[in-house]
């Protein structure tokens, strides 16, 4: 789905659907905000008061955690916001969706 660490491929190498045209812009950079602010603070908030770690190691531990975090969530998020957008027909996937309804009423029928 990507030909870049965070760039979309204009369409799929497997099924060619166009994914040019996707809007994800800074929804999953918010999303991945949430989402290690969430899982670190309350990390940092038992750490820091029950063992009180030297300063230097807090001003190590906790920017590294963060960053790697958020740089190894940070693609797969753009990825789900993008198959949202793609199965909810949004932003320019209206058409494959057309067509996946019309395909799934024609194997009923």
């Amino acid at each position: 789905m990507f030909r870049a660490f965070l760039k979309v491929a204009d369409k799929c190498p497997h099924c060619c659907e166009e994914l040019y045209h996707h809007r994800a812009d800074d929804f999953p950079a918010y999303l991945v905000i949430v989402i290690v602010g969430h899982i670190l603070v309350p990390i940092v908030l038992t750490v820091e008061t029950e063992i009180a770690p030297a300063i230097w190691i807090s001003m190590t531990l906790w920017p590294s955690l963060a960053l790697v975090m958020t740089l190894g969530l940070l693609q797969p998020v753009k990825g789900a916001v993008v198959a949202i957008q793609w199965y909810g027909g949004m932003h320019g996937f209206e058409a494959s969706k057309k067509a996946r309804a019309l395909a799934a009423a024609a194997d009923v029928g």
